[in-house]
């Protein structure tokens, strides 16, 4: 009798719980971060965007590299366990100096973390799926998100019993930090042999890569200029609701949508295919900022929160398994680096003009920018010839 493989392997439940881990943290500090640069230490919505659009270039760079770098060594662990390392580090400093210099360097340091372990461990993924990539990216995310929606929880909690102590959530941070780090660990690559290595450049790698893969690649690089970082997200709210609270609370609400969509929605996307739940994805995307674009009633806000978790659930996990399956073992690692590296040169583009934007004119420009491109781009996907399908 055939051994059926569980549709979650070991190994990838080890890597969502360095994720869970991870994002506790991460997301403690990512919905307060902007709150302190704009209320504690007076920055402005250009500044933020440039501290967002600074750590994403330099983290897109580190993705493309270390992606391909891990292609060539032939293993991944070793810059899954050192890219969260170096962002465990990072997470406490502007909790010891609280200044818009430090802040900088720490998120730019959490992201040079990202970059040096996102291609590999997102390879490493791919390779323990089993015709099932959708399922595991989806878990894997989903893994992440819950994270990120307990770590505002904690932030808050935080907040109710030492209000306006910025400080502490910045050295609390530190803690599911190192418990990640040490989950890291017990990360196992999967073995390559050695005629399999890929030794490619970029530019090697892009001319032999299939056609499928680049014409998603451009794509994915369009809509990541229009996407640009949650933060404003949580900025519009709190303008809306005048609570720095709330604004928090519609983020987890948020991602815990996120959380419990992504397996399921990973789980569709094998089986009506990636294309389709990725560009109803999109359509999601553009109805949520077309409503941030105009809508001013907190209970509304709610409603485009759910949704927008919706969104991030049918497109950030199912757009890595989609490339996933357009390339093999040995090549992922640059495939998945090149495709994040390049959106995140478009987020960093995309995340300083929506600053630039919003301060100039207010947010419905940038916002009503990203729900119409978003909406040609699920338009162009869903008129694809059948025959050349990018599925």
């Amino acid at each position: 009798m055939k051994k059926i493989k569980p549709k979650i392997s070991k190994q990838v439940f080890i890597l969502g719980m360095v994720s869970l881990f991870t994002d506790i943290a991460s997301e403690m500090l990512y919905p307060v971060t902007p709150i302190f640069l704009t209320v504690v230490l007076g920055s402005s919505m250009a500044v933020v965007g440039m501290i967002e659009g600074i750590s994403e270039f330099i983290a897109g760079i580190l993705k493309g590299y270390f992606g391909n770098l891990s292609d060539k060594v032939g293993k991944r662990s070793i810059f899954i366990t050192l890219g969260y390392g170096i962002s465990a580090i990072a997470k406490p400093l502007p909790g010891i100096f609280q200044n818009v210099p430090t802040v900088l360097f720490s998120r730019v340091s959490d992201r040079v973390g990202k970059g040096i372990r996102t291609a590999p461990r997102d390879a490493l993924l791919g390779s323990y799926s089993h015709g099932n990539s959708g399922a595991v990216f989806g878990f894997h995310r989903g893994m992440d998100t819950l994270g990120a929606a307990i770590g505002p929880v904690v932030a808050l909690v935080l907040l109710h019993f030492f209000p306006e102590n910025f400080q502490l959530i910045f050295l609390a941070a530190f803690v599911p930090s190192i418990l990640a780090v040490a989950f890291t660990l017990f990360v196992k690559d999967k073995p390559v042999p050695a005629k399999h290595v890929n030794k490619k450049n970029y530019s090697e790698f892009w001319r032999s890569a299939p056609y499928n893969y680049k014409k998603l690649v451009v794509l994915l690089v369009v809509f990541s200029f229009v996407n640009s970082s949650d933060v404003f997200l949580i900025l519009k709210s709190k303008d809306i609701s005048n609570s720095n609270s709330l604004a928090i609370f519609g983020y987890i609400f948020y991602n815990l949508v996120y959380a419990a969509f992504s397996y399921p929605l990973g789980g569709l996307s094998d089986k009506y295919g990636k294309k389709n739940i990725y560009s109803a994805g999109l359509i999601i995307f553009s109805i949520v900022y077309l409503g941030f674009s105009f809508v001013d009633d907190i209970n509304l806000i709610w409603i485009f929160f759910a949704l927008y978790g919706i969104y991030a659930a049918a497109t950030e996990g199912v757009s890595k398994a989609w490339v996933s399956d357009l390339i093999p073992d040995e090549m992922r690692g640059s495939a998945i680096g090149l495709v994040t590296m390049l959106s995140s040169f478009a987020i960093m583009f995309g995340s300083f003009l929506t600053g630039i934007l919003w301060d100039k004119f207010g947010s419905t420009i940038p916002f009503l920018i990203s729900a119409i491109v978003s909406l040609i781009i699920a338009i162009v996907l869903f008129m694809q010839n059948p025959k050349r399908n990018l599925n």
